[in-house]
């Protein structure tokens, strides 16, 4: 069974940094590409980076410049380092991945999952 589970939230000042990381684990084939999500209160979920197997990362233009993604494959983890925090970037942070999973020694279709979202709070 796939999983996908979070850490690194928290409470931060302005100005300051957080380190997000997520880790899959189960019988995984493959791991697509892999990003990050936030939601705030009232607000839609939206995408903040997100990262490839192969290519170029893209980020939210309102995250360019202080955030960068990154993955360990060898770890099956993905990284967001959030420096200069605003206040506006408080929100519930999501990790989604779209994995193949592999059942019976088998590869199956990739979709997407989602893990549990973690909380950054950032304080003016």
């Amino acid at each position: 069974q796939v999983q996908l589970v979070e850490s690194g939230g928290g409470l931060v000042q302005a100005g300051g940094s957080l380190r997000l990381s997520c880790a899959a684990s189960g019988t995984i084939f493959r791991i697509n590409a892999m990003g990050w999500y936030r939601q705030a209160p009232g607000k839609q979920r939206e995408l903040v980076a997100r990262i490839p197997s192969v290519g170029t990362t893209n980020y939210a233009d309102s995250v360019k410049g202080r955030f960068t993604i990154s993955r360990d494959n060898a770890k099956n983890t993905v990284y967001l380092q959030m420096n200069s925090l605003k206040p506006e970037d408080t929100a519930v942070y999501y990790c989604n991945a779209d994995i193949s999973p592999t059942e019976r020694g088998f590869p199956k279709p990739g979709r997407g999952y989602w893990g549990q979202g973690t909380q950054v709070t950032v304080s003016s």
